[in-house]
């Protein structure tokens, strides 16, 4: 699972990238054009680490994916630092099942 986004937190794309601002903790980060696309990515689009670096290569050819996945570990890990991100939930984990017991009292 990936981490998601902060909802208190505003994202401006920019000719060479984009901005981040968190209205909580008034931290402001800027992100080069290949770091936006990370965060376009984020989920709902992408909800694991593979899919989103597997399109990340498809339009970067240029980069080794060993490289691009590194880089994009990297960006994740520093934008949840700084509360930009939040970290990603863990799976539901099935209970055991409860069973209700129901007491009748007879006068």
């Amino acid at each position: 699972m990936l981490p998601t986004r902060n909802e208190a937190v505003i994202y401006r794309t920019l000719s060479e990238g984009a901005v981040l601002f968190s209205l909580t903790d008034e931290v402001y980060f800027g992100l080069n054009g290949v770091a936006a696309e990370v965060w376009e990515m984020l989920p709902p689009r992408h909800t694991s680490l593979d899919s989103l670096c597997a399109a990340l290569a498809s339009r970067h050819r240029e980069v080794s994916a060993e490289d691009l996945r590194a880089d994009v570990i990297e960006l994740l890990t520093s934008l949840e630092s700084f509360g930009l991100l939040l970290p990603a939930r863990e799976p539901a984990r099935h209970a055991p099942p409860r069973v209700a017991t129901v007491e009748t009292r007879l006068a």
